[in-house]
Formats: C-alpha cells, structure tokens, sequence
C-alpha cells in the first residue's frame, strides 16, 4: 500500500553515507533523482526509502510520533541492522527481541533523530 516514505534532512551527505552503509547488506538498490532526494528500494521496487531536503528550504525536523519500519526476514538481520545503525551514530531505543507473538523488533534514532524499526515475522 505504502509507495514510498522520506524524511528530511539538514545534511544529505550525511544521511546518504549513514542509509548507504547501514542498508549495504540488504541488497537494495539506490537511486537520486535530482540533489535534493535519494531514494533506496528492494529488487521488487514496491515501496521505497528516502531522504531529502525539505521543498520549503525550511530547516528538516522529527516529526514526534513517527516511525519508519524497514522490513527483513528475520531476528539475525534485525540484530545486524540494530548494532550497524550503533556503530554508524543512531541511539538506541529499543534492544532486538520479540515484541509481540510471531513479531521481531529492535529501535533506533538515526543521526537526525528520526525513529527507525527494524521489523520481521517470524
């Protein structure tokens, strides 16, 4: 259902390096339009991962309550991507484990302060 998301950023070549190394294991696939956006997507290109520069030019800003899940196949990978987004500047919010029956979590802010979950079944 969902095409595509984004969040903003004040410092793109910043966001670019931290998404580029933190989703180098994922296999996706990375595109940047024009120098305001760049987008990543999976082989399948159903839903893509973005972030830009406000069209505004008003400075990028967290929106409270927002969370961006980014789906893998299983807990191992949820480990990963939770130690990957530590080690490139993200903080912690949440350790990885079960969060409810059949369905795998862990959390973090990236460098920005946006939310991400890293999310699988299973």
């Amino acid at each position: 259902m969902i095409a595509y998301t984004t969040i903003g950023t004040n410092n793109p070549e910043k966001a670019v390096a931290f998404y580029d190394a933190l989703f180098s294991d994922l296999g996706v696939n990375k595109m940047s339009p024009n120098d305001r956006i760049t987008l990543w997507t999976d082989a399948s290109g159903k839903g893509m991962f973005g972030v830009i520069k406000p069209f505004n030019e008003e400075p990028a800003t967290c929106g409270n309550g927002c969370m961006i899940a980014i789906g893998v196949d299983n807990l191992e990978t949820i480990t990963k991507l939770h130690a990957r987004a530590l080690e490139l500047g993200a903080s912690d919010e949440g350790e990885p484990g079960p969060r409810m029956p059949g369905m795998n979590f862990a959390y973090v802010r990236d460098p920005e302060g946006h939310k991400l979950a890293f999310f699988a079944q299973g």
